[in-house]
């Protein structure tokens, strides 16, 4: 449903601020496709003789090639890389911590999060709202959003929003239409990606998509803002349809169901082929049909902010809009480094390719994912 701009609304709502924490820990290709070979000759050893009566099947080897090249990924961050490269374990290490002690998606978050407001040039006491959009919450309650809203000195609210990879574009729909309904000033949207615990670096098909990272944006009034790079938010649109082809089955109902609760159907799983096949013309259907409500089209677009999944579907969305393969320039890739980041993907690419922009280009920050579903914002540097 789209929220589109009003030119009789005296209020506008603009991003004035963005943030990237990146962790310190790099994970190579070389290095997940090492361990998962040493875990595919162990296995298939052990098991030599059920796989050669088919009543198992063998666990198939990787290449660091293969990756780059169907994915564009040659690396990941992750917050903790202890214990995912160990044969016998291969998930990372991350410690419990007390019910006092900060949450380890707050800590990531509120990283992000201070970066943002030192770019917006506010305290996190200027804030009205905090929400914190992911793909996974390390708990059900009390929100990470209220637990960060404390730690910034927010005297205001704060919620949790999961909508997979459209998660950070869906909350900036929330702060948009909080601005414009004049129910709030600024609100802190918050990505705390924390994907490597969801992942089976088991499976050939996943074990290399993922890695971790936060990023936060500061959307407020336009009257308000005074940081050196705004963004004007002409509208959003966002579009929902239900598909079993991206799941993740983990959750608190497996207690009472005497199954594994950390199988690998309740990890990320997902039919690469059918989500390639569904997702990219939908999604370019969908930027294409939110532009025209501005009387803009595809080329009046200075930057694309895409959703950072896969190379080959940000090339064949773009060149859907565009006729043309999009320069790096207009399309910004950060996969490569930081690899699948979730909702937060697009906004990494905002991060750091948004500067350069002259008043009045135009942008597209655009997220599509598990669902299916979409989320996009049309902007307009001020």
């Amino acid at each position: 449903m789209a929220q589109q701009a009003e030119s009789t609304n005296p209020i506008s709502a603009v991003i004035s601020g963005v943030g990237l924490w990146t962790p310190e820990n790099t994970l190579t290709n070389v290095e997940l496709v090492d361990v998962l070979n040493r875990y595919a000759d162990q296995h298939n050893e052990a098991h030599k003789a059920e796989i050669e009566s088919g009543t198992v099947q063998p666990v198939a080897k990787s290449d660091p090639d293969f990756i780059e090249k169907a994915s564009g990924i040659r690396q990941r961050y992750v917050y903790r890389k202890e214990g995912i490269l160990e044969v016998d374990r291969m998930r990372p290490r991350i410690p419990k911590r007390r019910d006092d002690e900060l949450s380890h998606q707050a800590e990531m978050g509120l990283n992000a999060a201070r970066k943002a407001l030192a770019a917006a040039g506010i305290e996190g006491s200027d804030l009205d709202a905090v929400i914190v959009s992911c793909s996974y919450t390390e708990r059900a309650y009390p929100a990470i959003a209220i637990e960060l809203q404390a730690q910034l000195g927010c005297d205001g609210f704060g919620f949790d929003m999961l909508v997979a990879c459209s998660a950070a574009t869906f909350a900036q729909h929330r702060a948009y239409d909080m601005i414009k309904a004049g129910t709030a000033r600024r609100v802190l949207v918050v990505n705390p990606e924390l994907t490597s615990p969801q992942v089976n670096y088991r499976d050939r098909d996943s074990h290399f998509i993922f890695g971790d990272v936060a990023t936060a944006v500061v959307i407020e009034r336009g009257d308000l803002a005074q940081s050196a790079h705004q963004y004007e938010i002409l509208g959003t649109k966002a579009k929902t349809v239900f598909s079993n082809a991206i799941r993740s089955n983990f959750g608190y109902v497996s207690r009472t169901q005497d199954i594994d609760p950390f199988d690998p159907d309740a990890l990320f799983h997902q039919e690469g082929r059918t989500v390639f096949k569904e997702v990219c013309p939908m999604a370019a259907a969908h930027i294409a049909g939110h532009l025209e409500q501005y009387s803009l089209t595809p080329t009046d677009v200075k930057r694309w902010w895409l959703h950072q999944a896969n190379i080959n579907m940000n090339q064949l969305i773009t060149k859907k809009l565009l006729g043309h393969l999009a320069s790096a320039e207009e399309a910004p890739i950060v996969l490569d480094r930081y690899a699948n980041t979730a909702s937060a993907g697009s906004i990494i690419a905002f991060s750091l390719h948004h500067e350069d922009l002259q008043s009045g280009d135009y942008g597209v920050i655009c997220s599509f994912g598990a669902g299916y579903s979409i989320g996009s914002l049309v902007i307009r540097k001020r």
